[in-house]
């Protein structure tokens, strides 16, 4: 499984508490069957002033640890970033990272409250060359009573990201309401674990695979886990990460196209990869 989004990195945010945490927390990936991580801490106008600065340079001290401890997890660079006036021009200058100096880009909206026009910032993303994935959608506090928002966003083109533990229950009966919600009207793009510790909040994901498996059939299962997040990795265009009911133009996705993109970008180097 392909996991884009972690806050796996410590001294950042409210992840990882420390050094040791990040390398347990890797440890517990890949026995989930975790094989590659993005590390995506917040980036949030004065409280995580996070950069590619600050978030590059720890992923590749981090990733030394790993390889030196022979823990087989692959690390990408990212962020999950907060919604602010000056996104894009930040976007544009390299200081806020995209997944794997890709198109695509985790973006976080408030949770208490749904920001004015939320739909016409996403839409000047997209308009920017910038593809906004909209991150666990379904705890945001709002999205209940908003949910015509939710999927206008997805039918603008910017892929929703839920979280593992919103489906196996850890998030409590309302997030995962909302995410079967998603689920079944066909507006996910794919999961992702969010975590943020050892404990509660763990990098762990295969109970959800299993559920979706289970509901949905196993190749959904592994579009959601393994091929849509690898397609993002590789910059891939969107037909190959939105759902086929949600993608807005070209071709649907040529079968196994994904997969061939994940050979592609797993066998570069990790200077190609990361920089």
């Amino acid at each position: 499984m392909i996991d884009l989004h972690s806050h796996i990195l410590s001294a950042l945010d409210d992840g990882a508490a420390d050094v040791a945490a990040s390398i347990e927390m890797a440890r517990i990936a890949v026995g989930d069957g975790i094989t590659h991580m993005a590390c995506t801490p917040h980036v949030v106008p004065g409280k995580y002033e996070n950069s590619v600065s600050t978030i590059l340079p720890a992923m590749h001290t981090l990733q030394a640890m790993l390889d030196a401890q022979s823990i087989p997890l692959t690390l990408y660079c990212g962020a999950d970033v907060h919604v602010a006036p000056d996104l894009v021009e930040r976007l544009r200058d390299g200081e806020v990272p995209t997944l794997n100096r890709t198109r695509y880009f985790l973006l976080e909206p408030p949770h208490e409250i749904l920001p004015p026009r939320l739909e016409d910032f996403a839409n000047r993303l997209l308009e920017s060359g910038f593809v906004p994935i909209i991150t666990h959608p379904e705890r945001l506090l709002w999205a209940s009573r908003h949910f015509d928002v939710v999927q206008r966003l997805a039918d603008l083109g910017c892929p929703l990201q839920l979280t593992a533990d919103s489906l196996t229950g850890g998030f409590g009966a309302a997030a995962r309401q909302l995410t079967e919600r998603i689920l079944n009207e066909g507006r996910a793009s794919f999961f992702a674990s969010d975590a943020h510790g050892v404990s509660w909040r763990k990098p762990v994901m295969s109970g959800a695979r299993a559920m979706v498996a289970e509901r949905f059939g196993q190749e959904v299962a592994d579009q959601m886990f393994h091929d849509r997040p690898a397609a993002i990795l590789a910059d891939a265009e969107p037909s190959a990460v939105l759902p086929s009911s949600r993608r807005t133009a070209g071709a649907p996705a040529s079968p196994g196209l994904a997969r061939r993109l994940a050979d592609r970008i797993f066998r570069a180097d990790r200077i190609f990869r990361n920089g």
